[in-house]
């Protein structure tokens, strides 16, 4: 199979930058989440996003081709990036960045003139939570854990910036056809006699199945599975963000990117699918049973074709936070729609403790309580 990233790299002039200059008085536009407009800090001068034709700007693309390499070159981009030897992030840079914090795990990094040579994305869901909002989202979480450390919750308090990133993931849509072998049990219950202690007899029932051979056929279409592209974040984490409103998704344009960073894909498209397929065989799996019917199924083999395999690269927006207390990175992650947080789940050594004490002094209490009672 091909690797998407592999081709000649192009000149270096066609390297995509993208920058929004304010038309007032020149300072970089940043997309304002939730507004769909560009707005300046320097100045305060807005500017309305065009809308464009969603139909015919986010459409599929021909996983076969792609995989042979023979995607249109229009479909392909080369971006700087900037690669943390921590975690394995790949995020883009422009080309005046010299130094940052890796936005995942808050370990120092040095840009270089690296390049990331991809699909292009062909949708994005735009961020709809601002970082004030979703600061306050994570802070909220972060006080509603009963161990987390006071230290944590008071450092995540004071308003440290936190990154908007823009992850990859791929969406694919196939046509499947699948046919089956497998058992249908029907349950049905024997009554049995049996003596009892004293001698009596007595009767009871006991749980029996009738398996019969079953096979048959089963068809789906999936559309928009969803798999993670990027490799710098648990995946636990990123799965607890879902559901994603996909149906909002807009063409990709640069302008949502502004002020904003945009991870580049770590897991090629082939392995993507790859994982996909093993969503779509979950749910296939549950469609056979069904098909079977019964009270229990028993399936023995699946054979399953797969057609009209196509695929886009989206981005979808998360805020991200990485704390470095004591020594240790605690990463936390908003989703840049809803507002739901996930992250790593700090404790406090010295509340467990307090908390067991605690619990023991009320057993204690309790004991010595019914103690006196029973005495009395």
């Amino acid at each position: 199979m091909a690797d998407l990233t592999a081709p000649p790299p192009p000149p270096s002039d066609v390297i995509e930058e993208h920058r929004f200059p304010c038309s007032a008085c020149g300072s970089d536009l940043r997309f304002a989440p939730g507004g769909g407009k560009l707005v300046c800090d320097h100045c305060g001068y807005q500017e309305q996003i065009e809308e464009t034709g969603r139909a015919d700007a986010i459409k599929e693309l021909d996983f076969a081709r792609a995989i042979e390499a023979k995607l249109p070159e229009a479909e392909i981009e080369e971006t700087r990036v900037l690669s943390c030897d921590s975690c394995g992030a790949q995020v883009e840079f422009d080309a005046v960045t010299h130094a940052k914090e890796c936005p995942f795990c808050a370990s120092p990094v040095v840009a270089d003139s690296g390049t990331h040579r991809h699909i292009k994305p062909r949708g994005l869901l735009p961020f709809a939570q601002t970082e004030q909002t979703a600061h306050d989202a994570m802070a909220d979480w972060l006080g509603s854990l009963w161990f987390a450390p006071n230290g944590l919750q008071d450092y995540a308090r004071k308003g440290r910036k936190m990154q908007g990133i823009y992850v990859p993931y791929w969406t694919f849509d196939a046509d499947t056809k699948s046919e089956y072998r497998g058992e249908r049990g029907t349950v049905y219950y024997e009554t049995r006699t049996r003596r009892n202690s004293d001698g009596e007899t007595e009767t009871y029932r006991v749980q029996k199945v009738r398996w019969r051979p079953a096979r048959g056929r089963v068809a789906r279409w999936f559309d928009d599975v969803l798999v993670l592209a990027s490799r710098s974040l648990p995946q636990k984490y990123t799965d607890a963000l879902e559901p994603w409103d996909l149906a909002a998704m807009e063409p990709y344009r640069p302008e949502y990117i502004a002020g904003f960073r945009a991870e580049g894909y770590a897991v090629q498209l082939q392995d993507g699918f790859a994982e996909a397929r093993d969503k779509m065989d979950q749910v296939i799996r549950r469609d056979v049973k069904f098909d079977i019917g019964g009270d229990r199924q028993r399936i023995h083999d699946i054979q399953t074709q797969v057609a009209d395999v196509t695929f886009k690269h989206i981005l979808l927006p998360v805020w991200l936070a990485a704390y470095k207390y004591r020594g240790k990175t605690y990463r936390f992650v908003v989703n840049g729609r809803t507002g739901r947080v996930q992250g790593e789940r700090p404790w406090s050594t010295w509340k467990i403790a307090f908390a067991v004490i605690l619990g023991a002094i009320v057993a204690a209490g309790l004991g010595y309580f019914i103690a006196m009672q029973q005495s009395s």
